[in-house]
């Protein structure tokens, strides 16, 4: 089984407080992005793999692991290399996750990771979410989405959202969710990312003053698009342009392009114009 996780990007982000768990508060909407996207495929068992030859022409190495168990078998293959344990890779521990509560057979997991890191887009939690998805049905599960997005939740913040994969206004940590009809017509979403900037989550937490913005996040996004340039905010942008100055510059570039709404997505460092 084949699949595309795609990526995402926020329109609007504001961190409202910091709760009794450490996590925090915010208000998003979600929005999906399938400019880019990763190449996942899972196998069950000793099945053939459609994409490992292709994977094996195209990169010189890969990160390879097999589960303690020799349940689960991981390949990641990236252009800039992979830098971290393909055991923690999100998708292995979708597998995990499942395999605690149900019998799961072998599996093999082939992941391109095509989708930049550290930049906002959730890519990782795309891969996550596709997965999820993709071992339930391998596995002759059926799971709905409401439970998997209850799994997809515990991987991660925004892993949910991918469970659905369109507009949804997130709450709490992001993994409430709610149906939202986005209305772009004649406007199309362009993401662009920096070369060689790569921003932490921590990082972009790291000095962030969560407040209650002027303004509800869903009556700023129900205005018409050319106003939002004033009103729709990424709360992030502060603490990381701080940081990262060029940034700034970048988001002012777009702007200067002609987009009539630039931000940047998530915790950056990717950002997107509204044309």
């Amino acid at each position: 089984m084949i699949t595309r996780p795609n990526v995402k990007i926020n329109l609007g982000l504001n961190v409202l407080r910091k709760r009794p768990d450490g996590f925090h508060d915010l208000e998003t909407l979600f929005v999906p992005y399938p400019g880019i996207s990763d190449v996942l495929e899972i196998v069950t068992g000793d099945d053939y793999s459609r994409t490992l030859g292709g994977l094996q022409e195209r990169y010189s190495e890969m990160a390879q692991a097999i589960s303690p168990d020799g349940k689960l078998m991981i390949t990641i293959a990236r252009a800039e290399g992979v830098d971290w344990d393909p055991l923690k890779d999100l998708t292995a521990k979708a597998y995990m996750l499942l395999a605690q509560e149900f019998k799961l057979p072998p599996m093999k997991i082939f992941l391109e990771k095509l989708s930049p890191v550290g930049a906002g887009l959730g890519g990782g939690s795309a891969d996550a979410a596709f997965a999820l998805r993709m071992i339930s049905e391998l596995a002759g599960m059926e799971l709905k989405d409401e439970a998997l997005a209850g799994y997809a939740a515990s991987l991660g913040s925004d892993c949910a959202f991918f469970v659905y994969n369109r507009p949804m206004f997130g709450s709490a940590r992001g993994e409430i969710l709610e149906p939202y009809d986005l209305d772009l017509d004649g406007h199309r979403i362009e993401v662009v990312i920096p070369d060689g900037i790569s921003v932490s989550t921590a990082d972009a937490y790291r000095g962030i003053v969560p407040r209650t913005p002027p303004v509800p996040l869903r009556e700023v996004l129900r205005s018409p698009v050319e106003s939002w340039r004033n009103t729709l905010v990424n709360d992030f942008e502060e603490t990381v342009f701080a940081k990262y100055p060029a940034l700034a510059s970048f988001k002012r570039e777009i702007y200067a392009r002609g987009a009539v709404y630039a931000a940047m997505s998530g915790s950056g460092s990717a950002f997107f114009g509204i044309f």
